[in-house]
Parts: structure tokens; C-alpha cells; sequence
């Protein structure tokens, strides 16, 4: 569903379509593919995940990698230039002029990401992270999904278009090294890059998830973050249990008990009211149609009988953009079991990472989740919240009747079937900096992370036939955005 029905006409010969497609299918498996495989080989961990990156080199080496891989591509006019500020890790901006006969020259902005996330435990054993396992349409190993084939697809498409006599706008592509960490190098780019970026009309994102590999799913809205670590601390050092059980109260009891103030353990609703923004109407309709086309809840690999707390798909996809959760994504003071004696340890932290609607404060939920875990700490135990990164969630502003009929397009002539919209529960900061930065553009935001693909996650897999079409479509609507109806270069 989308907010203004009626289509601005194309003013200009589409691009011949059998050339697009051809190229489209050469360059994607013939140059793109191989070229995602070396990047999944390489262990670019966002700077979050490894403090010595730069020694390590390996931001380096897939930042080179894509780099030539550009500029191989012969693209007219397209110039690749890498970008580093001091301490932070290096961004790629890629710039290509608007072709002649576009109608108009207005900048693109294509966004992607290098960096990923650590390997992660139970990956299969003919599988891993950092090895290219392609079994029929999935390619295995981390980073190929998130993000590493962007920059690849963005490629492709331009080829395409210029073989087969397509338009496109000024495409400006900036390309991160610490989305997998918030991207708190990302401001600091961006102001340094000031005018370079102009005031993009249109923004291109593949970071995203789709819900099924049957046809274009543009995305509606994403999640925030609030992390912080809660320790407990009850004791200045361990000992032995038999003689403190009794007496000396557990550090992590007093950490379950504080999870118990700010989330229901029966069914892991949130208790902050704040959490709870409005869910416009529109996405409301927009996930109901989109359940109605899955027939099916989003797949997730359940262990034996457990179960979401509700069957109504609609609900579910709700759930996961404009409901918060929470998350223990990791402890410390918790030995490994092998390693594990009667003892009363002294201190217990825990990750909390908190997924929050768009238009939630990060601040505001990181200081009210502080108040709430710090205030009067049960046995008078040391409490201390530490706080990690946050984001600003977001949600998409109204489509432009020109860009919803090119997404349709788009989406039956590669597809053979209609788009649809759906909310995501991940977090892309950029969007939300982009979204309050240049308020009057308009944006697509999709991706290949569909069931299964487990981003994040061991085996995750990037689906190959579903990213050459989903090229084949930020093709057609770089097209659509160059020779839309009334507007000039």
C-alpha cells in the first residue's frame, strides 16, 4: 500500500530490456559473485568486534577489493575515492555523473557496508564464516547478505544501464566500515564530506530483509538500539559456596531481579511505557496485506515445540518493527561450565540490547532504564549501567506516486510479481540520519535478508538468484528516477 496511487510517466525509451537483463545476469555471476565470495574470505570485523582493525588490515583488504572492482567496471564517468579521518575507520565514495540523457540529473544516494559481525558458534561442519560455501542459489559465509553484495548489485546495475541505453541520475555511493557497530564513524565522514554529498532526491539502501524471494519487499520502517551493561557486584572477590550460600546473595539473582523491573518474564513485554509509541494506520494496513501474501509467520529455526506468543501473522510482523525487545546478548563473570567450581562469584554483567520503534529516544530509554536497574538495589548490592551505542529508528516518509509505480514495475517485470511493504526490526543508523538531514527525499530500502538467511547468525547465506534480480530492479528505478515526468537536470 502506498500513499499516492497515480504514476508520473516516464518521459524518455526505456532501456532495451533484453540487453539489461543479458547484463544484468552476465556481470552479476560472471564478475559480481566471485567478487563476494574473496569478500566473505576476509575477517572484517567492524571495529566493535576488533579493536586492533587497523593493524589487522582486513577492512583494508575488502575496501581495496571493492574499490577495483568499480573502477574495472568501465562505467562512464564513475571515480572511486577512499576517505579517511583519524582514528576512525575509512569510507568509500563513489561518484558517478548523470547521464546525457537524463531528465534529471538529481543525486542518488546508494548506501552499503563492508564491516561484519563476529563468526558466531554453530555454523554446520561443511560450513563457516569465513569460507564461500555455494550450494544451488545460496552462497554461505559472513558478510555476503550483510552488506558485502550492495556495492556489487550497485555495480551491476550501472554496467546494465549503460549497455542497454538506460538513464540514471548523479549516483553518489558512500560505503561504511562501521555499520556492524552503530556507525559512529559515519557523522564524522559525513560532515567532512559536506556539498560533496548535494541533496539527494532519491535514496538507495540494500541493507535490508525481504519476506519471502518471490518478488521486491521495500522496507517500511526499521528499529533503534539502546545497549548498556548491568553489573552487579556483591563480593570483592569469590569464595567457596559452601560457606557464603546463605548469607551472601547472588550477584546474578540480583540481575535477574532487576530484569524483572523493566521486563515481564512471563512473556517478555517490555515495562516502559515510552517503548509503546502509536503504530500509524497505514502500517498497520500495509502489514496485514503483506501477511495475507506470506500465508505464513516469518521463519525462524524453533527449537522442538517453542512458539511465538501469537499465531496472527499481522501481528507478528507488527511485533518486530514497531514493538521494543529485549535481548541478553552476552555475559561476563559466568565461566565456561568445564571451568566452573562451588563458588559464590562476585559479580555478575550483563548485555542488554534493547530494540526500540521508530520515534523512540535512545537517550531518553538508556537514562529511564538506568533510573529503573540503579534505584535501590536489592541486598544493597553495587549496581553500576553502563551504557553502549544507541540508535534512532525510522520510519519511511510517504512514497512519491512516480517511485511507487516504478517499484511496482520493477517488481512484476523481474519478478513476475507484485511489491509489497514491510517493516523490519533491524537498525541501519544511516537511515535515521539521512531521514532528518534531507526530509524531502525519497527512499528505497530493501535487501536479500530474507527466511533463512540468518544474518548475524552461523550459515548465514545470501540467496544469488534473488540478489541478480533484485539488481535487475535498482536498475529499472535508477531508470525511473532519471526520466520521471517534470523535472529537469
Amino acid at each position: 500500500m502506498v500513499d499516492h496511487p497515480t504514476p508520473d510517466a516516464p518521459t524518455t525509451n526505456p532501456p532495451d530490456r533484453e540487453v539489461l537483463t543479458s547484463t544484468v545476469a552476465e556481470v552479476w555471476n560472471d564478475s559480481a559473485v566471485p567478487a563476494i565470495e574473496a569478500h566473505i574470505a576476509v575477517p572484517a570485523l567492524s571495529p566493535a568486534f576488533a579493536p586492533g582493525w587497523a593493524a589487522a588490515g582486513h577492512i583494508d583488504t575488502v575496501l581495496v577489493a571493492a574499490s577495483d572492482w568499480l573502477e574495472s567496471l568501465g562505467v562512464p564517468g564513475l571515480t572511486v575515492s577512499r576517505r579517511d579521518l583519524p582514528g576512525r575507520t575509512p569510507l568509500l565514495l563513489v561518484d558517478v555523473p548523470a547521464t546525457d540523457g537524463a531528465t534529471n540529473g538529481g543525486t542518488v544516494l546508494a548506501y552499503g557496508h563492508l564491516d561484519k559481525q563476529p563468526e558466531m558458534v554453530g555454523w554446520d561442519d561443511d560450513l563457516g564464516p569465513w569460507t564461500p560455501v555455494r550450494k544451488g542459489d545460496r552462497l554461505y559465509g559472513r558478510g555476503g547478505a550483510d552488506d558485502g553484495y550492495s556495492v556489487y548489485a550497485l555495480g551491476t546495475a550501472l554496467v546494465a544501464l549503460d549497455r542497454a541505453g538506460g538513464e540514471h541520475g548523479r549516483i553518489v555511493g558512500v560505503i561504511e566500515c562501521s555499520e556492524e557497530s552503530g556507525s559512529p564513524d559515519l557523522p564524522a565522514h559525513l560532515e567532512a564530506l559536506g556539498d560533496e554529498l548535494s541533496s539527494p532526491e532519491l535514496v538507495v539502501c540494500l541493507d535490508s530483509g525481504c519476506g519471502d524471494y518471490e518478488r521486491l519487499w521495500v522496507t517500511t520502517s526499521l528499529r533503534g538500539l539502546v545497549s548498556v551493561d548491568l553489573r552487579v557486584d556483591a563480593l570483592t572477590e569469590g569464595v567457596h559456596s559452601g560457606a557464603a550460600g546463605g548469607i551472601v546473595p547472588s550477584s546474578f539473582r540480583i540481575a535477574r531481579t532487576l530484569l524483572d523491573r523493566i521486563e515481564a518474564a512471563s512473556d517478555g513485554r517490555l515495562l516502559i511505557d515510552e517503548l509503546f509509541p502509536e503504530i500509524p494506520k497505514a502500517r498497520r494496513e500495509q502489514a496485514a496485506q503483506s501477511a495475507g501474501t506470506l500465508g505464513r509467520p516469518p521463519a525462524f529455526p524453533w527449537a522442538d515445540d517453542t512458539h511465538p506468543a501469537t499465531d496472527d501473522v499481522a501481528d507478528q510482523l507488527l511485533a518486530r518493527t514497531w514493538g521494543p525487545a529485549l535481548e541478553v546478548i552476552g555475559a561476563d563473570g559466568l565461566p565456561q561450565l568445564a571451568d566452573a567450581g562451588n563458588v559464590a562469584r562476585p559479580s555478575t554483567t550483563l548485555g542488554l540490547s534493547i530494540r526500540i520503534p521508530p520515534g523512540v529516544d535512545p537517550e531518553a530509554i538508556t537514562a529511564r532504564l538506568t533510573e529503573l536497574l540503579t534505584n535501590d538495589p536489592p541486598a544493597g548490592a553495587t549496581v553500576t549501567v553502563s551504557p553502549g551505542w544507541g540508535a534512532t529508528g525510522w520510519d519511511a516518509p510517504p512514497t512519491a506516486p512516480w517511485l511507487a509505480d516504478a517499484l511496482q514495475r520493477a517488481s512484476t517485470t523481474w519478478f513476475g510479481e507484485e511489491s509489497r511493504w514491510i517493516g523490519e526490526g533491524g537498525t541501519i543508523p544511516f537511515m535515521a540520519m539521512l531521514g532528518e538531514q534531507f526530509p524531502d527525499a525519497q527512499f528505497v530500502v530493501t535487501g536479500v535478508l530474507g527466511p533463512g538467511s540468518n544474518a548475524h547468525g552461523p550459515n548465514e547465506f545470501l540467496d544469488v538468484a534473488f540478489a541478480e534480480r533484485l539488481t535487475g530492479c535498482v536498475a529499472d528505478v535508477l531508470h525511473a528516477h532519471a526520466t520521471r515526468a517534470g523535472t529537469a537536470v
